[in-house]
């Protein structure tokens, strides 16, 4: 069986990985863009998917100069462009099904 293991990070070893300041991460996790986890003691603690996140938000504020409600938008809609291409792509697939099935 194979076993998975998860990084955490506390608040400062996220800011480091990201290179976000704590003030910066405020608003980011104000505007939803990653959710941190709470331990029993009430703090923050992040998984790595959310450090792939910031960074990707980060490379985006640099390339586009938005700020952080700009970035928030965009990788929403980012993230509905994608799955809206994968239902487009599941529906193409049981199109090519049904239209396969009803010429036989």
């Amino acid at each position: 069986m194979t076993e998975i293991t998860v990084t955490t990070h506390n608040v400062s070893e996220f800011c480091f990985c990201t290179g976000v300041s704590e003030e910066d991460l405020l608003e980011i996790v104000g505007l939803g863009v990653i959710e941190p986890q709470l331990t029993s003691t009430r703090h923050w603690i992040f998984v790595d998917n959310d450090v792939v996140i910031v960074h990707r938000a980060v490379r985006l504020r640099r390339e586009l100069a938005l700020d952080w409600p700009g970035i928030a938008i965009v990788l929403t809609l980012l993230d509905d462009n994608n799955s809206l291409r994968s239902e487009k792509h599941r529906l193409e697939q049981r199109l090519a099904k049904f239209i396969l099935n009803d010429l036989n």
